[in-house]
């Protein structure tokens, strides 16, 4: 297994992907398995010529997406046109695209095999899954009932990827197709395995607790007592700093799975806390919540962002010190890059410092693709990275 990556700065598609095609191919076998190619909207009014571009033969598959920033090259690349290519060599890798529509999509009580039809892919050998989904388009597609289905009917198979940031007219890139709408994708099986790691942004704040009554979205209490009167006992226990940042962006972390007895970070689905109702004693957050959940609370900023992709760069490290990955990709959020963290190149440079340089592409989000625990969400402020290796 091997994985090379590239950007190019030129303006002129055909000569962006000249450059990046030369130097991929300086580092890795032409045609490659599998090509990645995420631009920025600089190039919207020749993305048409795109599949042109690609000689013949071409990669065995391609995959990719218009975005506002691209990540390729080893840097991150926003405000500015650039063409971010990856590219991978998968020996005894089986590779099966499929493109969805929100019609295409089997409903949530139907069988595991009608999931199976649906995106021709078989349950054995285990696949998984990069998908980019369009917000935007004519059939603009919510990737959650997909998200749901595909964890039922492949549990165990990692799923991950973004949907494409242009606010308007994005391109979904599958083969030689350039698509609008919907959702594109490639399931691997067989020769590669993929890591996960979500990186959320936030740190926790307060203990861990339990939800004690609660209707809907609507918290309304915590360890017997009103949800409300705990927050404001555990803002004036924190210091200052962090009073400060419960004004400004206070979060609500949910257990992902009732199974551990020590909760940390990657543990807790992050959704906002929307309002609070001081008379009734209730919060309003941004996810259904069920009597018995663990919840804690979180807030963001740039250092609590940091912190918790540290941990768990750590904690991947920790689980896997034989080897660095062979390759990677990020899918970061729009809110996340130079304007949250005050320099470009921060999360990408994080991999680096902690696990090496690995040939890593990607692109900033709309909305990120991941797992906690052992359920696939749609996230927002998050950074996914797929990290693959060779099966152990």
């Amino acid at each position: 297994m091997k994985w090379a990556t590239s950007a190019s700065f030129e303006a002129d598609l055909a000569g962006a992907f000249d450059q990046v095609r030369g130097d991929l191919a300086s580092g890795l076998r032409w045609p490659p398995d599998l090509l990645l190619l995420f631009l920025t909207p600089h190039y919207q009014d020749q993305i048409a010529d795109l599949p042109g571009l690609v000689e013949d033969p071409g990669p065995a598959r391609m995959l990719g997406c218009t975005a506002t920033g691209v990540i390729g090259g080893g840097r991150e690349v926003e405000d500015r046109a650039c063409l971010a290519a990856t590219a991978a060599v998968l020996p005894g890798t089986a590779m099966t695209p499929f493109q969805l529509q929100a019609g295409d999509l089997p409903d949530l009580d139907a069988a595991p095999e009608r999931w199976h039809e649906a995106l021709g892919v078989d349950p054995d050998p285990p696949p998984h899954f990069l998908l980019l989904a369009d917000p935007t388009g004519p059939s603009p597609l919510d990737p959650r009932p997909l998200l749901m289905g595909l964890d039922f009917a492949y549990p165990g198979a990692a799923k991950i990827g973004g949907l494409a940031s242009v606010l308007q007219e994005n391109r979904l890139i599958l083969d030689g197709r350039i698509v609008t709408g919907g959702c594109v994708g490639i399931a691997l099986q067989g020769g590669v395995e993929v890591d996960t790691i979500v990186a959320q942004g936030c740190r926790a704040i307060g203990p861990p607790m339990t939800v004690t009554g609660c209707s809907g979205y609507f918290l309304e209490g915590l360890d017997g007592r009103p949800a409300v009167e705990r927050l404001v006992e555990i803002y004036h226990e924190a210091g200052a700093e962090d009073q400060e940042r419960m004004q400004t962006s206070l979060h609500i972390g949910v257990a992902a799975t009732g199974l551990k007895l020590e909760l940390g970070a990657g543990d807790f689905l992050i959704r906002n806390v929307l309002q609070l109702d001081h008379e009734k004693g209730v919060l309003a957050v941004g996810d259904r919540l069920s009597r018995g959940q663990t919840v804690q609370f979180h807030v963001r900023d740039a250092a609590a962002a940091t912190q918790d992709l540290d941990q768990l760069l750590a904690r991947y490290r920790s689980r896997q010190p034989e080897a660095a990955p062979a390759g990677g990709l990020l899918f970061t959020c729009t809110g996340r890059g130079h304007r949250f963290f005050g320099r470009a190149g921060h999360d990408s440079g994080r991999l680096e410092e902690s696990l090496g340089q690995i040939p890593l592409g990607g692109f900033f989000c709309g909305g990120e693709i991941g797992p906690v625990g052992d359920t696939t969400y749609l996230h927002g402020y998050t950074s996914s990275f797929a990290l693959f290796r060779p099966p152990s």
